[in-house]
């Protein structure tokens, strides 16, 4: 059980810390050091989509760590409804930015930054801030859950404690 609580915490704190540390020092640093706006964009894409991929990993540990203390019936560890019910959120926010929108927004990208006709790049670069507007909202969202969630754990450790 030790490990199980431990990888559930490696988990959010990959959740959390990573979204923390793209939107507070990666795209700063992108956009203060790439000369270009493709080159900038390009990078990013790739940092984010390096992103999902541990999301996805996070996602999967704290499914199955979860499964693991319903099913283990300890009442020490217990899985209390808030916390199952922010989870599922998270997943289906995730699941969403990684499935719909951010390859929609790759696409837009390619499109902007391939094509040579000024008036059509404009209009591919606006869409393109028109899809990245709702990402950010929805990576933000997730972000706040995360910390939702890390209080309700941290609530109910200190709970059992009695505290």
């Amino acid at each position: 059980m030790v490990g199980c609580l431990s990888l559930e915490w490696v988990a959010l704190a990959v959740w959390v810390g990573g979204m923390v540390v793209l939107s507070g020092a990666v795209i700063p640093a992108v956009f203060n050091t790439f000369g270009g706006q493709d080159s900038g964009g390009m990078f990013l894409t790739r940092a984010f989509e390096g992103y999902h991929r541990f999301i996805i990993g996070a996602g999967a540990i704290l499914c199955t760590t979860l499964w693991y203390r319903r099913w283990s019936g300890d009442p020490i560890v217990d899985v209390g409804r808030s916390e199952m019910i922010v989870l599922v959120i998270m997943l289906m926010i995730a699941g969403f930015i990684i499935a719909v929108l951010h390859p929609n927004a790759v696409a837009i990208q390619a499109q902007a930054f391939t094509t040579k006709d000024e008036t059509v790049r404009k209009a591919a670069l606006e869409g393109l801030f028109r899809v990245l507007l709702p990402i950010r909202a929805l990576y933000m969202l997730n972000l706040l859950l995360g910390i939702v969630l890390i209080g309700i754990k941290a609530k109910r450790s200190l709970d059992r404690c009695g505290r």
